[in-house]
């Protein structure tokens, strides 16, 4: 008997092909076989109710074919018997293109893949369009009760033909539920041995780790008891492929202590050579919210360790204590327009400050530096949130801020906040000099250190101690102070804080900080060692 495939699809102008490509008298063998595969036996049944797509085809009057995808939960099209199978016609783009097509002419075809296994079905039939208030039992027998998407109609397609198709050029393709059946007893290994490690572990590092960083808070790193809040992590975010958002709750669910824009918190961290260490984050969460602190950590991977310790441990239900906090950047509340610069991960300091002077409705700029648009932190909320008063710069689109064009269009009304790298802030405050801008309108937050290189080397004579230490070129003279052992608190490190202030007996100071008013400079004689030099040989300091 003549297969029904074959029937159907060899056509005379098939069999021309065929026999122009040598390939009729093999295919000959199609024709006449003992199955005329026009029932559906176990096999296929099997197949077809185990797929959760096919594709379909159908033709249009002017004869153009349709190609269309149906998906939906394993078993959505069933069996029915072993000439019909059917499924529910969900929702869609409502084109209606199939069922115009079958409206006209009911042929179908379908392709039924299995990626895993590279089988493929094909079926031919013919289409009855059938709608619930027809055929209401129908529809119910093709529904899927787990799956919710409105069905619109059925499809009942009576089996003409079908076949198996050649695996041959059928790329292997696996689903997630295929990958989670490869590699779920692998992962309950690695997940048993992870499990092993943590054990005889975990009692070691959690007390040797936690004792490090509460110590911070119990006596202080200068000996003064620094009042904690008691904070545990209620969230992380990536916000770009180097920053993460870390967002911390009091313990007990009361509000944090109220923050302007600028504040930052000292936060316990252990760096790479195992001490336990203070680091600063901007609270770069809107000042008007209680609930939370939000803080936004650059991962510097070749940094002391601060930001990958934050990284790594600092994780979804983290418990840490912190210090209140401090704000060395705005030391008032601003309530002038103001022009706000932020380079890079600056902008955590910087955001705050403009959402607390758009709720006071002060008008104000903003103009955001970074290399590319993809590593602005916050850059597509801000843009929603300020609009028009928000101005963005990438490096990697050749867009550069102009410092001097912002300071050219100030006026006298205004203030300046910035917050950036180390070239940017200087750049600053040079042209703002220059221009005779009068510095308590300019405002700056380092986020890191100055960097010291090529300085001349100078000499520290500690009067208490009576000891001579030399501070080389490329050191603070904190930095030389903490080799030497001498015990000196500091906090930030940046020139802002004023925590590690300390007494000049002799010698000139070149003063970097941005804390020390006249009268401690030139009455109580301190300076800041973190960032402050001589501007001769020598200081003598009373130490």
């Amino acid at each position: 008997m003549p297969r029904a495939f074959a029937s159907i699809s060899f056509t005379p102008s098939v069999k021309a092909a065929q026999s122009l490509y040598r390939s009729r008298e093999a295919n000959q063998g199609f024709e006449l076989a003992e199955d005329a595969r026009a029932e559906i036996t176990e096999r296929e049944a099997e197949f077809i109710e185990a797929r959760d797509s096919f594709y379909q085809a159908t033709v249009n009057e002017d004869g153009w074919p349709y190609v269309q995808h149906r998906g939906g939960p394993a078993g959505f099209l069933k069996v029915l018997d072993a000439h019909t199978i059917g499924f529910a016609d969900f929702s869609g783009n409502r084109q209606y293109i199939s069922v115009g097509n079958l409206l006209a002419n009911d042929r179908i075809a379908l392709i039924l893949m299995d990626y895993k296994e590279k089988r493929r079905l094909k079926i031919w039939g013919r289409v009855q369009i059938v709608h619930e208030r027809e055929a209401p039992d129908v529809i119910a027998g093709l529904e899927m009760p787990a799956y919710r998407a409105r069905i619109e109609r059925a499809f009942l397609i009576r089996v003409e033909a079908w076949d198996w198709n050649c695996p041959q050029h059928i790329t292997a393709r696996y689903t997630e539920n295929d990958i989670d059946t490869l590699v779920g007893p692998m992962q309950a290994e690695i997940a048993d041995l992870k499990t092993q490690l943590v054990k005889t572990t975990e009692v070691k590092q959690t007390h040797g780790e936690q004792a490090a960083l509460d110590q911070l808070f119990i006596s202080g790193p200068s000996d003064h008891a620094i009042p904690a809040l008691d904070l545990i992590v209620s969230g992380v975010r990536q916000l770009t492929p180097l920053v993460r958002a870390i967002e911390l709750r009091a313990v007990d669910g009361q509000d944090l202590p109220p923050v302007d824009g600028g504040a930052h918190l000292a936060l316990p961290v252990l760096l790479k050579n195992g001490k336990a260490a203070l680091r600063h984050y901007s609270i770069a969460s809107n000042p008007a919210r209680r609930d939370i602190y939000e803080i936004a950590v650059r991962l510097q991977t070749e940094g002391e360790g601060g930001s990958a310790f934050v990284h790594e441990h600092y994780s979804l239900g983290r418990r840490l204590l912190a210090a209140p906090p401090r704000n060395y950047f705005v030391t008032q509340k601003p309530s002038r327009p103001a022009v706000l610069i932020a380079g890079g991960i600056g902008i955590t300091a910087i955001k705050p400050i403009a959402q607390q002077l758009a709720a006071q409705q002060v008008p104000f700029t903003m103009h955001y530096a970074a290399r590319s648009q993809n590593e602005m932190t916050y850059g597509g909320r801000l843009s929603r949130e300020f609009g028009t008063s928000l101005r963005r710069y990438a490096s990697d689109q050749g867009q550069r801020l102009s410092m001097s064009e912002i300071l050219e269009t100030l006026d006298d009304a205004s203030d300046i906040y910035a917050c950036g790298p180390q070239a940017m802030l200087d750049e600053l405050l040079q042209l703002s000099r220059q221009m005779k801008i009068d510095p308590s309108r300019v405002h700056i937050e380092r986020f890191t250190p100055t960097t010291i290189s090529n300085e001349k080397p100078i000499t520290l004579h500690l009067r208490r101690s009576q000891r001579s230490i030399e501070v080389s070129a490329d050191q603070t003279v904190l930095q030389a102070l903490e080799a030497a052992e001498i015990p000196v608190a500091s906090s930030c490190g940046t020139g802002q804080c004023g925590t590690c202030a300390i007494p000049v007996l002799a010698g000139e100071v070149d003063h970097r900080d941005a804390v020390l008013d006249a009268h401690q400079k030139q009455t109580e004689k301190l300076f800041c060692p973190c960032v402050s030099r001589a501007l001769g040989d020598s200081l003598s300091l009373d130490l």
